[in-house]
């Protein structure tokens, strides 16, 4: 039987995953960060940290600013399993991108998410499943200027129609998915006896230009330059993750879920 520790209760992840899985019926406790510092978290089959230290995102690895190994330390003598976000940053950007291709991090988080797959990987083996996440597509129940480093694309959206002020950018191929598709992974992947690194996307091109007609009625002042940048395009291969799971991913529920927010937003 499931027993599932989520920890961030400030993360729109984790709360999202929370809800979810107790729609699901599986038995899910949500804590902050400070308090599984402070108390036993051996009895749990799955472990899932949406908490981050703005630290981590920022400046360069320090294992004190790692909350994801700082966590994994209190169940190295037990059989839980480990869930890891780490992130699609660590590649470099291009179509259809393997798990097993170059790795490229360009920047303080994302240097700092592989270097946390390693320190996990060195303490659970087996027991850590890592998902190189793509941009994932969530709204907020309360929105507001996010003070977040690492904010979610909706998030950047709604700060640009916040500042009032038109923007323009350059058309773009990247690979999204719904928040609802992204806990629908989550409860799988706990329902599956899988390890490994994973891919989790949608696998296939939206471009920026669809997704920002899409999302029109939310914020009038973002614009998309017709001429396509390759540079910042990319799409990641999903194949490994969907032989483990019984899933299907459809562009069609990522433009449903763009055209319903306008409703949610009233």
């Amino acid at each position: 039987m499931e027993n599932i520790l989520i920890v961030g209760k400030k993360s729109f992840l984790a709360k999202s995953i929370f809800n979810f899985l107790k729609k699901k019926k599986i038995k899910t406790t949500l804590k902050s960060f400070e308090e599984v510092l402070t108390k036993n978290i051996t009895g749990y089959t799955h472990i899932i940290n949406g908490s981050i230290n703005r630290n981590y995102c920022l400046n360069k690895y320090k294992k004190i600013n790692d909350f994801d190994l700082r966590v994994a330390k209190k169940i190295t003598n037990c059989k839980t399993k480990y869930i890891f976000f780490s992130s699609r940053k660590v590649y470099k950007n291009k179509l259809n991108i393997l798990e097993s291709d170059y790795l490229s991090p360009i920047c303080n988080y994302s240097r700092n998410k592989l270097k946390t797959e390693s320190e996990l990987l060195k303490i659970l083996d087996s027991r850590v499943i890592i998902l190189r996440i793509s941009n994932i597509l969530g709204l907020k129940k309360k929105r507001r200027k996010s003070r977040n480093v690492h904010s979610l694309f909706l998030d950047n959206f709604f700060n640009y129609q916040l500042t009032n002020t038109k923007i323009l950018f350059k058309d773009s191929f990247k690979d999204f998915i719904t928040i609802n598709q992204f806990n629908k992974i989550i409860y799988l992947l706990i329902k599956s006896n899988i390890e490994g690194i994973f891919n989790v996307s949608l696998g296939k091109k939206i471009y920026l230009s669809e997704i920002i007609f899409w999302l029109k009625k939310l914020n009038r002042n973002v614009f998309i330059k017709k001429k396509i940048d390759l540079k910042s395009s990319f799409t990641l291969n999903n194949k490994k993750l969907l032989s483990k799971i019984s899933i299907k991913l459809f562009k069609k529920d990522v433009r449903k879920y763009c055209l319903n927010l306008h409703k949610q937003c009233r």
